[in-house]
């Protein structure tokens, strides 16, 4: 059964994971925007290769620091969306949810600095 979470604890948790980031981290986040959703969007399931079913936890949205050069300026933020609702569905417990959170953020920090699904598999990370 999922964890009921208000939207304010949600966003407490999410403000306390990022302030929770190593600094070396932290430090190098630049023009990117933490978004809170209960739900992805059809057009943001599909941009992760997901069905309509499927639960998707977060997303990164934007140009990977990997890939940025010279020219890069004058742009939008890059957003990085966690779901409040899936997040909730896939957790039974408060602690759950805390971890899952924490878990989801440097996931999508991961892949912000250029870190592929793959790659992030292979090191182990989930």
């Amino acid at each position: 059964m999922p964890v009921k979470i208000s939207a304010k604890k949600f966003e407490a948790l999410v403000v306390q994971a990022l302030e929770e980031l190593p600094a070396f981290f932290k430090d190098r986040l630049q023009n990117i925007e933490v978004l809170i959703a209960d739900w992805p969007t059809e057009e943001e399931l599909e941009e992760a290769g997901l069905e309509p079913d499927e639960l998707l936890l977060g997303l990164y949205q934007g140009i990977p620091l990997t890939e940025r050069t010279g020219d890069y300026g004058m742009v939008l933020p890059d957003t990085i969306t966690l779901y409040r609702a899936c997040i909730a569905e896939v957790c039974d417990t408060p602690e759950e949810v805390v971890a899952e959170v924490q878990q989801t953020i440097k996931h999508e920090i991961a892949h912000y600095f250029g870190i592929s699904d793959e790659r992030l598999e292979e090191l182990g990370a989930y």
